[in-house]
């Protein structure tokens, strides 16, 4: 058994974060010791590891239930699972191509400018106007 703190220490999870997985049915409430302090299982540290890692991963908390249904039902098939990962890598795949088109317009802002004033420093104008840039950084990945 587990008190709350060691099984922060454990799973480097906060003891506030701990508890919100609890009141939104991530984790299970606990028992309680006589004295009503949560003590927690080996199986509750593996739950919570799972979560952990799952957030780790870029994964949203709704799918992360979805996963954890499916991980509490071992004879389902599979492929749910495969299709929610599918969606998470489609998601980081999105992000990337936004971070590298930031990155050209960042160093195309950075290069252009002459290192002079203020009142006539490239970057400063770019941020101004969102014309000036190259790529439409809302629209990326869509």
């Amino acid at each position: 058994m587990f008190s709350i703190g060691a099984l922060s220490r454990k799973t480097g999870t906060k003891v506030q974060t701990i508890r919100y997985y609890e009141q939104i049915g991530l984790l299970n409430e606990p028992d309680r010791s006589p004295g009503g302090q949560r003590r927690y299982t080996s199986e509750d540290l593996d739950r919570l590891a799972f979560v952990r890692h799952g957030r780790q991963l870029g994964f949203s908390l709704d799918a992360i239930r979805e996963l954890l249904d499916l991980a509490d039902h071992p004879d389902q098939p599979c492929s749910e699972a495969d299709s929610i990962a599918q969606r998470q890598l489609v998601q980081v795949q999105q992000r990337i191509l936004r971070l590298k088109a930031l990155e050209k317009e960042l160093k195309r802002m950075i290069s252009e400018c002459a290192g002079g004033r203020a009142g006539d420093c490239r970057v400063l104008d770019v941020l101004r106007d969102h014309s000036e840039c190259l790529t439409d950084h809302d629209r990326i990945g869509e």
